[in-house]
């Protein structure tokens, strides 16, 4: 069973590309709780108007093939 360092590395490039679209998608997806409609709108223009769900799934995608192709 892997263990949560096999996909936690903040020190690489490719993990923080991958966390981004992650941070972003749960940004937007909670707008009804902070209530940052303006923010929400930049950072959801930012992305190309891509729906959170799309962001969230792309960051866990880059996530696990980081993971997969590097040991």
């Amino acid at each position: 069973m892997p263990t949560i360092r096999k996909y936690v590395k903040p020190t690489s490039l490719t993990w923080l590309a991958s966390a981004l679209p992650i941070l972003a998608g749960l940004f937007i997806a909670f707008e009804p709780v902070h209530h940052l409609a303006d923010w929400v709108k930049a950072v959801s223009r930012t992305f190309g108007d891509a729906s959170p769900y799309l962001l969230i799934n792309a960051g866990l995608a880059g996530i696990g093939l980081r993971a997969a192709v590097r040991p």
